[in-house]
């Protein structure tokens, strides 16, 4: 009969199928066994899990003793004047025989009793929600509670776990302080805390919330300010520990779903932040002591040595990161009309504030390389962006130097590739520095005639370099800035002649806009300032203020300022009719020639200053002087010995010969000119 079986098996084989042996059988049987064995361990421990976090024990005491059981909780310890009789050993005793009597261990008995206890002291202000905080009454219930608990841990009377699934059942009704002090006094750690709950997506939506709060109430009362700190400070050391920490002193590699967890909170405060700042914030707003607080925590002494340099260092990295691309939603269009908006000056102090608590970790080679790989890695916020390279070079002078480097080289690729996105990189970061000001940056006219001004500039490679360069200035001519094509025209690339076409299309597309826009060539100054919100000076008070830019810097160096000797050369117009006559305003000239009068004079020796011009500042002086009140001219006579006797003596009559010579030209003496200026310029001395 076996034999049978055997071959009617043998015959249910298939072609080419060969019979296994005995030794094959026997082996695949123990390995069944044992994966059934170690399935059986796995599938006991994920039961024991199971039951642990659906366990109810409130329903398990109502069973065993009625409702009386569902208000058991350390009712005397919440009295601090009451408890200070009870010691830690008779409430352990006290709860041993009653968790005896249940027929439940003792340590899920007190681990309840405490966690209820701690629901009753954050209910028992009275004060309106939301609240963080205790107040002084519940942090004296909360301390007494707290040494019975460690009490009852030293004992091994205590069990973490069951604490830590009670207080997830009541999340709701905990204060952030007292989960806070939970950790301070070493009763449950907050990452022990935060890692038993198995939903992290709740958990980080209740530390948003409450560390919103946090933030909020930290600066509305001085009593509880040092606290709401400590409070923040310890949260955030957690959070950068386990978030950017590559390896801690407890383990090489921190759990998936703490650092997670760690990261997503980061996360969101930082974009609430962001959010806020994008609006009108009105100061001392909840929304903006929030943002205030927040940006607090990146301060070295936040971390102290609770956390490896390492760690910040990374943690300030990633926020700089995340600040330079939240919502690039700006095209580089936008970038160009409005990043006069976005200086040092507009920026929100509170966002200043943060790039430079930022920038106190990472070292400035560093920043300006970090700036450098978010642009060439990111879709970014061109705001953000260009309001950290203001808030760079402002706040670190050392930083000035890297940034124009940074930028040479990004317009030697530029044109070595005809790569179009370092090419408005580099212009729109240059553009962004000189609206600080000379003193920190050069102004935008000066670079653009230092990089394409000459025969070595970027631009002179070959044909190709100069139609890509005028292409991309043409492209920029609808969302320009006036003044910056004013410098375009004014300050000409060097182009060969053959190629002249290319300038002339351009400086012709250029005006025109400008015609369109109403503004003419002439109305920028000698000394421009490209920040001003105006588009549009009026010619005539952008004069006077070069005329006192010019003056203090012949005063400083003694010769005539190069930018007015080019103007009065390659912007004539403007020259003669704005800032001459500025220059020459009628006034009465001080006893002792000033810079004023030295600049006219060398302009004069110069031939830089037309002689009708010159001969109308002279009457116009003369003038000035003879309509001066008597009593001020006694004085200068009582003063000044002989020219003040007659207070125009001979300069009087050297303007009259002057005026004379002037009517009849044919009669003109250059010595007359000669001498009427040597009176005028000796009267003053």
């Amino acid at each position: 009969m076996s034999e049978s079986r055997a071959q009617d098996a043998a015959s249910d084989l298939g072609p080419g199928s060969r019979r296994r042996t005995w030794a094959e059988l026997l082996a695949g049987r123990a390995e069944r066994q044992r994966q059934g064995l170690g399935r059986g361990h796995k599938l006991q421990e994920s039961a024991v899990r199971l039951l642990r976090r659906h366990l109810n024990l409130s329903d398990l005491l109502l069973e065993v003793e009625g409702s009386a059981c569902k208000t058991l909780c350390l009712n005397q310890l919440m009295d601090p004047e009451a408890s200070a009789d009870l010691s830690g050993s008779f409430i352990g005793s006290a709860l041993r025989d009653q968790a005896s009597r249940l027929g439940v261990p003792v340590a899920v008995l007190s681990s309840r009793t405490v966690a209820s206890s701690i629901v009753q002291i954050c209910a028992s202000s009275g004060e309106p929600s939301p609240r963080v905080l205790l107040n002084a009454e519940q942090r004296k219930k909360m301390s007494s509670l707290l040494e019975v608990a460690q009490y009852l841990l030293a004992h091994s009377m205590f069990s973490r776990f069951s604490f830590c699934q009670e207080l997830w059942e009541v999340q709701n009704s905990l204060l952030l302080e007292a989960v806070w002090r939970l950790h301070v006094q070493n009763i449950v750690s907050l990452q022990e805390l935060l890692e038993s709950h198995a939903d992290t997506r709740a958990t980080v939506a209740w530390l948003f919330r409450d560390l919103c709060l946090l933030c909020e109430q930290m600066e509305v009362s001085t009593q509880h300010t040092d606290i709401a700190r400590a409070m923040l400070s310890d949260f955030v050391q957690l959070f950068v520990l386990r978030g950017f920490q590559k390896n801690s002193g407890l383990r090489s590699v921190e759990p998936a779903q703490m650092a997670q967890l760690a990261m997503d909170v980061l996360q969101r405060m930082l974009m609430f932040t962001l959010e806020a700042l994008a609006t009108e914030l009105q100061d001392e707003s909840p929304a903006y002591r929030a943002v205030k607080s927040w940006f607090g925590v990146f301060c070295g002494h936040t971390y102290g040595a609770a956390v490896s340099t390492d760690a910040p260092k990374r943690f300030f990295s990633h926020t700089l990161t995340q600040v330079l691309t939240h919502k690039p939603v700006l095209r580089v269009s936008d970038a160009v009309q409005m990043q006069r908006d976005w200086s040092f000056a507009k920026t929100h102090p509170l966002l200043t504030s943060l790039y430079r608590r930022l920038f106190a970790v990472l070292r400035p080679e560093e920043l300006v390389g970090h700036l450098q790989e978010v642009l060439e890695t990111h879709e970014v916020n061109w705001r953000h962006v260009l309001s950290c390279v203001s808030t760079l070079v402002i706040c670190l002078p050392e930083a000035q130097q890297l940034v124009k480097d940074w930028v040479a080289r990004l317009l030697a690729r530029a044109f070595e590739s005809c790569d179009l996105d370092s090419m408005v990189t580099a212009f729109l970061v240059v553009r962004q520095a000189a609206l600080e000001g000379p003193s920190v940056f050069p102004p935008y006219s000066d670079w653009f005639q230092a990089s394409f001004g000459s025969t070595r500039g970027f631009h002179s490679g070959s044909k190709k370099t100069l139609v890509f360069l005028f292409k991309f200035l043409s492209d920029l001519v609808p969302f320009e800035a006036p003044r910056y094509m004013q410098v375009h025209i004014l300050h000409p690339p060097l182009v060969p002649s053959k190629y002249r076409s290319l300038l002339t299309d351009y400086v012709t597309l250029a005006k025109t806009r400008l015609a369109d826009l109403k503004v003419s060539v002439e109305n920028m100054g000698l000394y421009e300032d490209l920040s001003s919100a105006r588009d549009i000076t009026e010619p005539h008070s952008q004069a006077h203020q070069d005329v006192e830019k010019a003056v203090a810097v012949f005063e400083h160096t003694g010769k005539v300022p190069v930018a007015v000797m080019e103007a009065s050369i390659f912007r004539r117009p403007y020259y003669v009719s704005h800032f001459l006559p500025a220059l020459l305003t009628p006034r009465v000239l001080p006893r002792t020639p000033d810079s004023r009068v030295a600049l006219i004079e060398s302009l004069r020796r110069a031939d830089k200053i037309p002689l009708s011009l010159y001969s109308t500042y002279c009457q116009a002086c003369s003038t000035v002087e003879e309509k001066k009140p008597e009593h001020a001219a006694a004085g200068v006579k009582a003063e000044a010995g002989g020219c003040a006797e007659e207070p125009l003596g001979p300069l009087a009559a050297a303007l009259r010969e002057l005026r004379a010579a002037m009517t009849d030209p044919s009669q003109y003496d250059g010595q007359v000119v000669e001498r009427g200026e040597l009176a005028l310029l000796g009267c003053a001395g």
